[in-house]
């Protein structure tokens, strides 16, 4: 038994990639994005080749960005619109953001499992992925996993965020409409919450508008309407709509579709569409400076010298975390010595 080998499983080229993406291949789209998400240096170059051959192929999708407060029912959501979109016949990527441990820096990963009805359609494909500590409620390299799903020809991207919050509107600097769920008898405790995220929402919907329910959805929908006459529309030319559905009966599914084409067409047409796209690839240099200066930070040697003397004053009471700071900062240069 000893002498059995077994043979290392094919590891494909960044222009295997590449091509089986552009073909449609959803095995690898699969391992295209774990080429993207990795996080070892080996895979960057090959992970920045890979987005630059796909990102001629992109753009052409669009771009739904869907949170919600607590109890709204994301997922049931996704999944019922998902299923609706795709038997319409548009091709649906759901990129589906799971929120990190702290501790050991895994995720339950549990959407795929869940979406087991828009899973088993042909039209559809679900990318679980985690936040890695992220803010904004998205992943690391949510951007550029969107690009990857655009190549591979999906007409629509929803990506479902960690949750909602004050600190979680990165995803809005990366779509084209964003999509804010709420639910009825929330209680004052999320109204604090909910004004920040308001504010960013080109749609609001009331979700679990079915049974006894469906009264008290349609009064909050009109509060709703009422609060927003005094709040700023994100997006020039747009007032935000307020809707209701019923993941659960499918009902308001169809109105949300409507309202997210008419959306489209007049952002086109006023072409505030396309300078929101402008804005959002400024917004991914910005970020993809950020990562690299915080790397090459964490990473220079002298930096990895100084931490652990630093963080021992610090905790002994012999030196404040300011000075600490910039006395890690006096011994940064960019780039590090031999690169």
């Amino acid at each position: 038994m000893s002498n059995i080998k077994f043979a290392r499983p094919h590891r494909p080229s960044v222009e295997e990639l590449a091509q089986g993406v552009l073909a449609g291949n959803r095995a690898l789209l699969g391992r295209a994005i774990t080429l993207i998400e990795s996080n070892a240096v080996r895979d960057q170059e090959s992970s920045r080749a890979l987005i630059s051959r796909l990102l001629p192929h992109s753009g052409n999708a669009v771009r739904i960005g869907i949170t919600g407060v607590p109890g709204a029912g994301k997922s049931s959501f996704i999944e019922a619109f998902g299923t609706y979109l795709c038997k319409k016949g548009f091709k649906v990527a759901v990129l589906a953001i799971d929120p990190s441990s702290s501790v050991s820096r895994g995720s339950i990963m549990g959407d795929k499992t869940r979406m087991e009805e828009l899973s088993g359609e042909e039209n559809a494909f679900i990318r679980p992925s985690p936040s890695g500590g992220s803010l904004g409620g998205v992943a690391r390299k949510t951007r550029e996993t969107m690009i990857a799903c655009e190549a591979a020809g999906f007409d629509i991207i929803l990506i479902e965020t960690v949750g909602v919050g004050q600190s979680e509107t990165t995803v809005r600097s990366m779509v084209d409409i964003f999509m804010l769920l709420l639910i009825t008898g929330a209680g004052d405790d999320l109204q604090g919450i909910k004004r920040g995220i308001m504010e960013l929402a080109d749609i609001l919907v009331v979700t679990k508008d079915d049974g006894d329910n469906r009264q008290r959805a349609a009064a909050h929908c009109q509060e709703l309407k009422m609060v927003l006459h005094y709040l700023q529309s994100p997006t020039p030319g747009w007032t935000p709509s307020v809707l209701t559905c019923s993941s659960l009966e499918g009902r308001g599914l169809n109105t949300i579709e409507e309202t997210l084409f008419r959306f489209r067409d007049s952002m086109k047409e006023s072409g505030f569409w396309y300078s929101r796209r402008r804005s959002q690839s400024l917004s991914w240099i910005q970020s993809l400076v950020h990562e690299a200066l915080l790397t090459a930070f964490e990473q220079h040697p002298a930096v990895a010298s100084r931490m652990p003397i630093l963080e021992n004053m610090v905790a002994g009471d012999k030196m404040d975390p300011v000075s600490a700071a910039h006395d890690l900062l006096s011994h940064f240069t960019y780039p590090a010595p031999g690169h």
